[in-house]
């Protein structure tokens, strides 16, 4: 499992709108995907119920958790609002099983 630690910098966090797109993202990967905040139980980042619940506002930090990288990689793009995920405050906390191809 790879996960993300993240600082959510856009203006509306994930609320509403945002949080459509969010879950959209996180529905293309058969895989898991979590979202947790610090102190909370992981919430299903597919379920709009459950990301709404988490409440997470600009500024707020967020741990996204998934075997998909790529959707890792957008979601926090989304939360971001970086065009490129390097471009974001992001730790890589854990990636598992990397392959290094050039």
């Amino acid at each position: 499992m790879a996960e993300r630690r993240v600082k959510v910098t856009t203006e509306v966090g994930i609320q509403a709108r945002p949080a459509t797109a969010f879950v959209d993202v996180a529905a293309e990967t058969a895989a898991e995907v979590t979202i947790a905040k610090p102190g909370v139980e992981p919430h299903d980042a597919k379920s709009i119920l459950q990301v709404l619940t988490l409440d997470v506002r600009s500024d707020d930090e967020i741990f996204l958790v998934s075997d998909d990288e790529d959707v890792l990689d957008r979601l926090v793009a989304l939360v971001t609002g970086d065009s490129e995920v390097g471009e974001a405050d992001v730790k890589i906390v854990d990636t598992g099983d990397a392959d290094d191809e050039d």
